[in-house]
């Protein structure tokens, strides 16, 4: 088929279950692709790598000849800005979260990761049926970044209809006409930062310990966030916090189970598995793309591309790009030199993917000893519509 429609077939509801076909076309016709759309896309590892390091690429939809509407009309999260607006922001981010200024904030959750995995592996029980997504990927992520925040997790049926909207519309694809999605998130991003801006102010002046609080109470006017600011940063913390988490312990469940030979072998040695979630983050990656634009006419591999462009960058094919991965379509617990995509690269590299790995090593290990004998009930499972956060929507299992 024409390579001109690689992004199209991607993205493609149907290709959900199994992107990694059209991946490997993807690179075979590469390293830069163009679509029928005037968007290109880069699936190759070591031009994806260049890419997210280099200064004249830029993360602000703003910066590009079709910005979406949606993107737009909104302060942009510190994900989607460009230094210096970019570093301000994420340093802000970043003091009520972890080192230098808060360097004990994830090690201090560790004991209550431990304790809500447990709490949630007490419900399984041989014989029985379970959805590993709402029984466990769910509930431990986003009681976590509650936690953190200082969100009421009774208020969660609320956030989850603001996240599903706010995904959808950060979602990359060609589709025609996206104005309803738009709307719809562009609302539900602007209600869920309005709620946590009002939990935060509740705090002013009143510390609870908590991130909200820490942020509305910053003692450091360099460092003190618009109330604008403050609805981005939090509203991208809060998704990021739980969104790709669920999809990294859900991905995760369904490989082991496919793979029972590796999952013999990480119940016998519980001491692989850092190294087991590392080749998940590779294998079956929560995040599979993101979109970036050249700030000037560049030149990659010897294609031009304009100023503004979109590029949309296949992390996930350039985490099992031949060239960088040896067997790299092989699920290998113990792969060395695992340098990945998983959490980006680059100066928008996740900063929170030490609390990720601790939450998917703590559920993985406590569900691990009760999957020998569990059985997938559908296979491939239903998955969530999302291109870009790609993962199952449930995932049923019969212990």
């Amino acid at each position: 088929m024409d390579s001109e429609t690689l992004l199209a077939r991607i993205t493609d509801y149907a290709s959900r279950p199994n992107p990694y076909p059209l991946y490997a076309e993807l690179r075979e016709a590469g390293p830069v692709v163009e679509q029928a759309d005037g968007s290109c896309m880069v699936g190759t590892y070591h031009e994806i790598a260049a890419l997210l390091h280099d200064p004249r690429m830029s993360a602000d939809p703003r910066s590009r000849t079709t910005p979406s509407p949606y993107e737009v009309q909104l302060q942009p999260p510190f994900l989607a800005l460009d230094d210096p607006e970019h570093h301000r922001l994420r340093n802000a981010a970043m003091r009520p979260f972890g080192p230098p200024h808060s360097p004990g904030r994830v090690a201090a959750m560790r004991g209550e990761i431990v304790q809500l995995t447990k709490d949630l592996a007490e419900g399984l029980q041989e014989g029985r049926q379970i959805d590993v997504v709402d029984d466990f990927a769910y509930p431990l992520p986003v009681t976590v970044i509650c936690r953190l925040l200082g969100v009421p997790p009774e208020d969660e049926p609320l956030f989850h209809a603001w996240t599903t909207a706010i995904i959808a519309g950060a979602d990359i694809g060609p589709e025609s006409d996206t104005a309803e999605r738009d709307r719809a998130a562009r609302q539900a991003r602007q209600e869920l930062g309005q709620y946590l801006v009002g939990l935060a102010e509740q705090r002013r002046g009143r510390p609870t310990g908590d991130m909200l609080s820490d942020f509305i109470n910053e003692p450091d006017p360099a460092f003190r966030l618009t109330e604008e600011e403050l609805a981005a940063t939090t509203v991208l913390l809060f998704l990021a916090g739980h969104e790709t988490t669920v999809n990294l312990i859900a991905n995760g469940v369904l490989t082991l189970l496919r793979h029972p030979d590796e999952l013999s072998r990480l119940r016998a040695d519980p001491g692989l598995l850092p190294q087991a979630v590392e080749e998940l983050l590779r294998y079956e990656p929560p995040v599979h793309m993101r979109e970036r634009s050249p700030l000037v006419d560049i030149d990659i591999a010897g294609t031009k591309i304009a100023a503004g462009t979109s590029i949309v960058l296949g992390l996930a094919s350039g985490s099992r790009d031949p060239v960088r991965f040896r067997e790299p379509d092989r699920f290998d617990p113990t792969r060395p030199d695992n340098e990945h995509f998983g959490f980006g690269s680059g100066i928008h590299l996740c900063y929170g993917a030490p609390l990720a790995r601790a939450e998917a090593e703590s559920a993985l290990g406590a569900l691990i000893p009760h999957l020998s004998t569990a059985q997938l009930v559908q296979d491939p499972p239903p998955y969530r519509q999302s291109a870009m956060l790609r993962g199952p929507r449930h995932l049923p299992i019969h212990l």
